[in-house]
Order: structure tokens, then C-alpha cells, then sequence
């Protein structure tokens, strides 16, 4: 899954061309950096493999996620409705520009149930987040026909789906606005970065001068710069863009191997018939990080969850139902309201919402869910060994609850 895996001379030689004119800040000092623009390159090359007219790159997803926010007009007293399967960040994004988190369930897609959606709007919605989680999609055309209704704001985060497409269209390019993030573990890598990607002028020019303290960039001394709004420290450096120039030329490769060593994985789990799969609005755009599978009932799944830690081959199974940070079941210090600083009272109000809100659909869903990473680095008998061991702990356990309770 991350393009980690696979550094090599490419990754040495984009960082060493920084490296060599000294100058590590993606602005300004035009002659020593000798013509060296890592991160203008990456945004262009973003928009030539996505597809889209706008990239702006940031520090991190979550930054990009907060500048994405404040582009729109996303601010205090308007709800922004995700799903309840993501990453903790994409709440903390909503919070960092005062707006308020409303939580909605998600279906097998594991992202946000349409039906949830409609029934969480409220004349404070301004905009819906969907999250492209484990490198598949959400269901785009039924909430673009939402938000077209309602007239809100369509903000994808495919901050966990770089590469992958929805009907031929890159996502994170379909909506007003989506957003990338390059940390260690993703697809492409930076090391640390993120990405706005958006088609409209006027939103790339707002993130272009938030994320970097509000300057415009008109000038050619960044010190005379005008500044037309408030901004944030939220820059990449030509260091992390260097890295991630290089990975994003790679993108295919990396897409390549993890849709083959996906398919692979997945044939070996289909002998167990009691096995369902995610479902995928367009499957060939999965972007393949992920394996996604569903066992008939939460004991069952707790009971093969233990059983892969019995034999060691837990790592990279991930059973989100009692993870810390992608689900909200265990996420109590938000329902809590622990914060370093004062949150707003409606957001106060939404997280004590969010601590009593009935999540049991999601439950359902989640608590019968395994995720399998997808290694860019294995071979062929790696993948064998692999299903192997994983079906014979399933159909152990599967043998031990009979067949009453499947």
C-alpha cells in the first residue's frame, strides 16, 4: 500500500536537486534555487495524472482539509455532514474552522450512506464530506443529486484513495473540492503533505494565499506581498514535494501491483463462502490498497480477529470496530470534548449529540468488517501463504460456531 515500499534513485535524485541549491522553502528566493520549483512541479503534475484544472499542495491532509474548508466558506455555525467510518482528522479539519461535525452512518461501501445523509440535513448544513476510506469510493452520483437538492457544498476526502477514480474521473476532482494526503502510510508519499484539488479558479487562488499566511503571490517579492484575508502556516517544503514528485510518477506502478495483488489475495478468501465483500460503486476504480471483506456476525469476526493473533498474521488485518482512530465507537475524547482550547458552544452541543447518537447501523456494518492491507512488495507465493493461513483460521473458527450461526 505505501509507495514507501518502493524508494529508490528516483526519490535521491529529486531531493538532492534541492539539496544542492540549499533552498528548502517552496517561495521565493529565485535566484539561488537555480530554476529548482519541486512543489510548483508536483501541483502541475497532480493536475496532468488527476485530471483536474487546480492543485494546491499543503503540510498535510489535514491541513489541506482545513484550507479546503476555509476556500469554500466553510466557518462557525455551519454543519458539515461525514461518515462515521474515517479518520479522526477529518473531524478535527471540521472543528479547526469552527464548524460543526455531524456524524452520519455508513453502508457496505463503508462510506456515507446516502440515506443517513438526507436524514442529517437541517437548514444549518452547508456542506457533506464524503471520505473515500481504504482505497475505494463513495457512492458520488447519489450525493451529488443530494447536495444539488439542498445546495450544499460536495467536499471529497480522498486523503486514503489517491489514484483511485469514480466513472473515469479522479477522485477528489469530482466534488467543488477534494483533497490528497501524502503522510507515510499513503499511496504516494511525501513523508509529510496533502493536496487541494479543485476546478475552480477562484476556490485554488483562496487556498493558495490561506496556506501561506493570506499572501497573494502577485509580486515578485514575497516580503511586498498584499494580503486579502487571514491565513496559516500550512506550506509543504521542497523537500517533502521533491519526495512525493517523484512517488507520483510512480503512481501507476504502485496502482498496477496493488489491483493484481489484491485480486490475487481475493481469490484465495473466496473459497470461504461465508465471506461477503464490500461493496464498490465502481470497481474499476478501487484504487486495490485495501481488501475489504465481511464475515456473517461480529462474534464470528472478534473470534477470527483473535485467531490471526493467535497465529501472527494479524499485522496488516485491520478491524476497525475497535480502532482507536478511524471509527467512531472509540473515539471519546472527542465525544468528550477534550480540547487544549475552548471549543465553540454549537460545537460543544454537536459532540454531546455525536456522544448519545445510535451508531447502530454503522455497528453493524463495521463490526463485522476486516480490512487487509495490500503490500506492494509481495510476491506471489508471499500472497499464497498469506490466504492460506488467513482461510484456515477463518474456516477454524467459522467450524467452531456451526452452521447455525451463519
Amino acid at each position: 500500500m505505501p509507495g514507501f515500499e518502493l524508494f529508490g534513485e528516483e526519490e535521491r535524485k529529486e531531493v538532492n536537486d534541492v539539496l544542492e541549491t540549499g533552498i528548502l522553502m517552496r517561495y521565493g528566493f529565485d535566484g539561488p534555487r537555480k530554476g529548482i520549483w519541486k512543489a510548483k512541479e508536483l501541483e502541475k503534475a497532480l493536475c496532468e495524472r488527476l485530471g483536474c484544472a487546480y492543485a494546491q499542495l499543503t503540510s498535510s491532509g489535514t491541513t489541506a482539509l482545513t484550507t479546503a474548508m476555509a476556500a469554500l466558506g466553510i466557518g462557525a455555525g455551519d454543519e458539515v455532514i461525514m461518515p462515521s467510518f474515517t479518520f479522526v482528522a477529518s473531524v478535527e479539519a471540521v472543528l479547526s474552522v469552527g464548524a460543526i461535525p455531524v456524524i452520519a452512518d455508513v453502508d457496505d461501501t463503508l462510506t456515507l450512506k446516502p440515506e443517513s445523509v438526507r436524514a442529517a440535513i437541517t437548514p444549518r448544513t452547508k456542506c457533506v464530506m464524503p471520505v473515500h476510506m481504504c482505497g475505494s469510493m463513495a457512492d458520488v452520483d447519489a450525493l451529488l443529486k443530494i447536495c444539488k437538492e439542498h445546495h450544499l457544498v460536495l467536499l471529497e476526502d480522498a486523503c486514503q484513495s489517491t489514484g483511485a477514480t469514480y466513472k473515469g474521473k479522479a477522485l477528489g476532482t469530482i466534488g467543488d473540492a477534494g483533497t490528497l494526503s501524502f503522510d507515510f502510510v499513503k499511496t504516494v508519499t511525501c513523508g509529510e503533505g496533502g493536496a487541494i484539488l479543485t476546478n475552480s479558479e477562484r476556490t485554488y487562488e483562496k487556498c493558495d494565499h490561506f496556506s501561506d499566511h493570506g499572501h497573494d503571490h502577485k509580486g515578485v517579492d514575497r516580503g511586498a506581498d498584499e494580503h486579502p484575508f487571514l491565513g496559516y502556516n500550512f506550506r509543504i517544503s521542497e523537500l517533502h514535494a521533491a519526495v512525493g514528485l517523484a512517488q507520483l510518477r510512480k503512481l501507476d506502478q504502485f496502482l498496477a501491483l496493488q489491483r493484481g495483488h489484491q485480486q490475487a489475495l481475493k481469490a484465495i478468501l473466496s473459497q470461504v463462502p461465508e465471506i461477503t465483500w464490500r461493496t464498490v460503486p465502481d470497481p474499476a476504480g478501487d484504487s486495490g490498497t485495501f481488501l475489504s471483506w465481511f464475515l456473517p456476525t461480529q462474534e464470528i469476526t472478534e473470534a477470527v480477529v483473535e485467531g490471526f493473533k493467535a497465529k501472527g498474521i494479524l499485522a496488516g488485518n485491520f478491524y476497525w470496530f475497535n480502532n482507536n482512530w478511524h471509527y467512531i465507537r472509540k473515539w471519546h475524547h472527542l465525544k468528550e470534548g477534550h480540547s487544549l482550547y475552548a471549543l465553540n458552544e454549537p460545537q460543544l452541543q454537536a459532540l454531546e449529540v455525536i456522544r448519545q447518537q445510535d451508531f447502530s447501523v454503522s455497528d453493524t456494518v463495521m463490526s463485522r468488517c476486516i480490512s487487509t492491507a495490500i503490500q506492494l512488495g509481495w510476491t506471489s507465493e508471499q500472497i499464497e501463504a498469506k490466504g492460506r493461513a488467513m482461510v484456515e483460521v477463518i474456516q477454524s473458527v467459522l467450524s467452531k460456531h456451526g452452521a447455525a450461526a451463519v
